[in-house]
């Protein structure tokens, strides 16, 4: 056996193969079944098939990272996911109605950082489907109506412009003349900046809807994910009749480097993490994303009730 494992792997680490256009060192090559290969003739495994846990480090394939809905099955870490995920997810057989898909976001201002406005978000326009940092959908959660208003990291870090504004404001009319519930799930590093004004007026919007849906006796639901951050924990995240959260969610205005270098005080262990917050009361409960759904009908109903 071990003679015919080296006949079949045979390896020269110092001569030469000079077939060819130009001679080749043998060291790279290996010799399998009488037919002379080398590393460059190696198949590459496909991309997105196996998906590596950022907490713990286990490795599964993405089939079963989906089936576990993108929880890892070792350390129950949640991963970040868009709201197509979350839509399938909630809604019933995956069935839903996206709304105000329709309305783009333009550069008012002529705003240029590292690169014009309008060029960023053409850029983002040709490399995904969305259309803003946020999409809105409604449908059934266990046979209970619900709107839902996700936001997605993806679109330029899932920041608060006029579009999402807007988006937030036409579902809050949608779920009045409706008389339906409302949830909003948040993922976002803050206000974006490149709509300045514009951008910062929204937290003053989306509040003023809520109030009108607090009138009219709907429920507000706000899904806290990680990260949420900025304008949006200033403004809507934080309103909702019930704040609920996902497990380890990183959670807070300012981040934790920004507060430690301005404070020069080292912060308490798993500082603005879910837990933490639901410990000093900034959350009512944190709800598992295996569960999400049959205790998001369970809420709607005691609501209702």
């Amino acid at each position: 056996m071990k003679k015919e494992r080296e006949e079949d792997f045979e390896v020269n680490l110092t001569g030469e193969e000079m077939q060819g256009e130009e001679a080749k060192p043998r060291w790279f090559k290996r010799i399998r079944k009488g037919i002379l290969t080398s590393t460059a003739d190696k198949k590459e495994t496909p991309e997105g098939l196996w998906s590596k846990c950022p907490e713990c480090n286990y490795i599964c394939t993405t089939t079963e990272l989906k089936e576990a809905l993108y929880v890892c099955p070792k350390c129950n870490y949640h991963h970040r996911i868009g709201s197509e995920e979350y839509f399938d997810i909630l809604f019933d057989n995956k069935s839903y109605t996206v709304m105000y898909d329709n309305i783009f976001s333009v550069d008012a201002l002529h705003f240029t950082d590292l690169k014009p406005y309008q060029k960023r978000l053409d850029d983002i326009h040709s490399k995904t489907n969305l259309k803003d940092s946020m999409r809105v959908a409604t449908g059934t959660v266990n046979g209970q109506g619900l709107v839902v208003a996700c936001m997605d990291f993806e679109f330029i870090g899932g920041s608060l412009g006029s579009v999402m504004g807007e988006k937030f404001s036409r579902a809050v009319d949608y779920c009045i003349e409706h008389k339906l519930p409302y949830l909003v799930i948040s993922k976002s590093g803050g206000a974006r900046m490149m709509e300045s004004a514009f951008s910062l007026m929204q937290l003053a919007k989306t509040s003023g809807k809520l109030s009108q849906l607090s009138d009219a006796g709907l429920p507000y639901i706000s899904l806290l994910t990680d990260p949420t951050f900025g304008g949006i924990s200033a403004s809507f995240g934080m309103l909702g009749d019930l704040n609920i959260a996902e497990p380890g969610a990183l959670i807070g205005f300012a981040g934790p480097r920004v507060i430690k270098e301005t404070i020069k005080k080292d912060l308490p262990e798993g500082f603005q993490r879910s837990e933490f917050l639901l410990e000093h009361g900034f959350l009512d409960f944190i709800i598992d994303r295996k569960i999400l759904k049959n205790r998001l009908a369970e809420v709607i109903t005691l609501f209702r009730n």
